[in-house]
């Protein structure tokens, strides 16, 4: 894995994401994310990434470590923290009942570990590399969200799915700014895992939750631009290939 990393890190970027695919869809399919099948799979995941970074001395490279600059300069994330929040506008309610609810809490943190990793960590620095920087914040958005689209895979209707893209986009550009100015993932990692934890604690409401996706497009489009002209703390590399 470390020789198709040196060769080309775009592949290697894929080949995660390819692997998470299809070793999380069918299990999220079948036995659903409350399953401890579906949590070991991805504790299994989330350690061999992580066990990659320390291993080769990435932590700087793919973000876990602190941001650089003030937290002011980020306005203290507040934005982000408060699309956090956004699955509970509706209410609480838990999704499962006993272990079930805690299997399906850790998965979620799992997942925002392992998405930000992948997405944003091993993807947007490849393209760094080789793109400019808008094209590589798009694609890496862009990918994001469409990435969704498998959960048809997995037994999600249709219209939730499209939604689901669609946030996941904002989100994707969101994030994406946010690591890409800071240099840390781990805010990107905290947020993105509890607003899926979130998701099993929230109460259904259509109305709020078209509220909720409108909302996210719109703070992230304005947080944004508001990053943009902060100085960015990640550079491309030169690629030895």
């Amino acid at each position: 894995m470390k020789k198709l990393y040196e060769k080309n890190d775009l592949q290697f970027a894929v080949l995660w994401i390819v692997l998470y695919c299809v070793v999380s869809i069918p299990i999220r399919g079948s036995l659903g994310d409350e399953s401890p099948v579906m949590t070991a799979a991805l504790a299994l995941i989330a350690a061999g990434l992580f066990a990659f970074v320390k291993k080769f001395h990435l932590e700087e490279k793919y973000g876990l470590v602190k941001w650089h600059g003030s937290a002011g300069n980020y306005l203290f994330f507040i934005p982000m923290l408060i699309l956090m929040t956004g699955n509970l506008w509706g209410g609480i309610k838990l999704s499962y009942e006993g272990m079930a609810q805690v299997f399906a809490v850790i998965s979620m943190l799992l997942v925002g570990f392992i998405e930000e990793m992948i997405f944003r960590g091993l993807l947007f620095r490849s393209l760094l590399n080789r793109d400019s920087v808008p094209v590589a914040v798009s694609i890496t958005a862009v990918t994001f969200g469409i990435g969704h689209i498998v959960n048809l895979l997995a037994g999600q209707g249709n219209m939730e799915t499209v939604i689901q893209v669609f946030f996941a986009v904002a989100w994707g550009y969101l994030f994406t700014f946010v690591f890409y100015k800071s240099g840390s993932l781990w805010v990107c990692i905290i947020v993105h895992g509890m607003v899926d934890v979130f998701s099993k604690f929230a109460a259904l409401n259509n109305h709020l939750e078209k509220i909720y996706v409108v909302s996210t497009i719109i703070i992230s489009i304005l947080y944004c631009v508001y990053l943009s002209r902060k100085p960015s703390a990640l550079k491309p590399e030169a690629v030895e290939k």
